[in-house]
């Protein structure tokens, strides 16, 4: 398998973040970073200006962010090549999709979309201008969840008496997904494979500092430093190869479809490297996976790429937990399977599942 990192939900002058598609792209090669996903609100304008290409050594793809007439149940949307619905200006300015979310949801698996639900369990009441928008309709037709944003988790973490440290210090705030999200995650995966991606909900917002100068709230090239998704693919990118482009594209959609991800927060170490994998009768097996059990042992390893703390979990509860790099478990219970690691009490790497059937 070979390994890209990158960063999901980013939006720019296309809708309301503040850099330009190409700057981005710079700021993502600077950071370390091999692929971006772009998710400007309700609008593929990007992709159909040519932006969707390896462009300043990044691959660059194009997706949206749609939401409801009430602003919630935002859900990022890729390998369309339309915006599903039509729009309406809301009161506050901004657009919505008169379709109701479990229908839009629909129509993009139909129409061979895949899509995550975005920030699904935010619970925000600090700063009046910007409110939670959590996912709130039923629908079984979604791909995956965003299990962590970064933007989420720092204003949901906001009081009045940290406010001015956190401003400081935007990566060193962020501990872990939320327990709720994680939750939601593994119920829902109990029936099927629902992937698990980190955003980080990039805008690069400017805020007036005493109507003086004007200051520019997390740049891009700070959050790509923070939550990052890893993907394994079959065979390596073409890197940089744009007639080879759409061929790349789909090898990391095909990883995101089928949970072939882990997600990581950089500002504890640089994750690449990771594997959660099992060994069961002379084959491997990697997260998305199943096996069909028919005796003998399964052995659950994690490879990591520092000392942590490493969790084992099974159908979302701790079962173990080990100090090191590499571990193994020997297991032969039916259900899903995964792995966290800890450091000093802060979330680092969260695989997806490894799934077990009688």
């Amino acid at each position: 398998m070979y390994e890209y990192t990158g960063a999901i939900h980013i939006h720019s002058v296309y809708s309301d973040g503040t850099g330009k598609i190409e700057d981005i792209a710079k700021a993502a090669y600077d950071s370390g970073l091999e692929f971006i996903m772009m998710t400007d609100h309700n609008t593929l304008k990007p992709k159909q200006d040519g932006y969707e290409k390896w462009l300043n050594n990044v691959m660059v793809i194009i997706g949206y962010e749609v939401n409801d007439m009430q602003n919630k149940n935002h859900y990022l949307t890729f390998g369309m090549d339309e915006v599903i619905g039509t729009y309406q200006v809301l009161n506050n300015g901004e657009i919505g999709c008169k379709l109701p979310a479990r229908e839009y949801v629909k129509r993009i698996k139909e129409k061979g979309g895949i899509g995550f639900l975005a920030h699904p369990d935010e619970e925000r009441n600090h700063l009046p201008e910007h409110p939670s928008y959590p996912w709130t309709e039923e629908t079984d037709d979604y791909t995956g969840i965003e299990i962590w944003n970064h933007m989420s988790e720092w204003i949901e973490g906001m009081n009045d008496g940290n406010k001015f440290d956190r401003f400081l210090h935007p990566l060193k705030s962020i501990v872990a997904p939320s327990p709720k999200t994680l939750k939601r995650w593994d119920e829902a995966s109990f029936k099927r494979n629902v992937t698990a991606i980190a955003g980080v909900d990039a805008h690069a917002l400017k805020q007036n500092v005493l109507g003086f100068f004007e200051v520019e709230i997390f740049p891009y090239k700070v959050l790509f430093k923070s939550i990052r998704t890893h993907f394994l693919t079959e065979k390596p990118l073409s890197r940089k190869d744009n007639s080879k482009f759409e061929e790349d594209k789909k090898q990391i959609l095909t990883a995101l479809k089928n949970g072939r991800c882990f997600v990581s927060n950089y500002y504890h170490g640089n994750a690449k490297g990771f594997r959660f994998i099992a060994d069961y009768k002379g084959s491997t097996y990697n997260t998305g996976d199943t096996i069909i059990y028919k005796g003998e042992k399964i052995i659950l390893r994690t490879l990591v790429p520092k000392d942590c703390k490493i969790k084992l979990v099974h159908n979302g509860k701790v079962i173990d937990e080990k100090y090191g790099m590499n571990t193994a478990w020997d297991v032969s219970q039916s259900g899903i399977y995964r792995a966290e690691c800890w450091i000093e009490d802060k979330g680092w790497i969260f695989s997806n599942h490894i799934r077990i059937i009688n």
